[in-house]
């Protein structure tokens, strides 16, 4: 979720209704890369387009964005108290902190979630879906927020990286989400690219795939006028 993608002067051009809460707990437009949680590789995630399409769209509203991803985290550095090494962060208790602090000048309109390279192996797929559930019904409890609409995207479907039995089971938890939970939406990855490394979107996959996350996002709410 964090975005890897290689930016271009198109991704450090403003709009004057898209900002980001950023590290410094302060709100700045938002240009890329959104997010920090490894500064020296973060770049064009989704979060941007999805958030000028929605802008577009909703001529009368600003769009307000709070960043909490930490690239190669498992669910269970997702728990409560649960820490990521290789950032030194405590990727739960730091959103939360985060939200408390953003959520006062708004409304909760939605949760962008794509993760689960790092749970796609045999010692974590297996207890995945229960973990995702269980931190979404938890987001959904700490924001106050019962019904606030959950877009899940797709792993990336790279013919050099074959998918195994893991990736598999973390993908059938993505995709039945909304069988299992309301007011959720998958966001398949269908014809998205890698940048070079099998490994990460490149950013005009990451533009398609923010694009992919409104389109789902307005099949869910019915309207694109919030």
């Amino acid at each position: 979720m964090a975005g890897r993608g290689k930016i271009s002067d198109d991704d450090l051009q403003p709009h004057p209704r898209v900002l980001v809460f950023n590290k410094a707990g302060e709100w700045a437009p938002a240009i890329a890369p959104l997010h920090f949680d490894k500064p020296g590789i973060a770049g064009v995630g989704l979060g941007r387009t999805f958030a000028i399409e929605y802008a577009e769209n909703n001529p009368q509203v600003t769009v307000g964005l709070i960043p909490c991803a930490v690239g190669g985290s498992s669910l269970d550095a997702w728990q409560p108290g649960g820490f990521h090494e290789s950032t030194n962060t405590h990727p739960y208790d730091d959103c939360m902190k985060r939200m408390q602090h953003a959520i006062v000048a708004g409304e909760l309109k939605g949760i962008l979630w794509h993760q689960g390279e790092s749970d796609s192996n045999p010692a974590l797929s297996k207890t995945y879906q229960s973990k995702l559930d269980q931190l979404f019904e938890r987001f959904r409890t700490e924001f106050d927020s019962p019904n606030v609409p959950i877009m899940i995207g797709q792993l990336g479907q790279f013919t050099e990286k074959p998918w195994d039995e893991s990736r598999t089971l973390v993908d059938q938890a993505h995709r039945t989400l909304p069988d299992r939970m309301t007011n959720t939406v998958f966001v398949h990855s269908d014809g998205l690219g890698h940048k070079g490394d099998q490994t990460h979107f490149s950013a005009e996959a990451y533009r398609e795939f923010g694009h992919r996350y409104f389109l789902a996002y307005q099949q869910l709410t019915g309207s694109s006028d919030e």
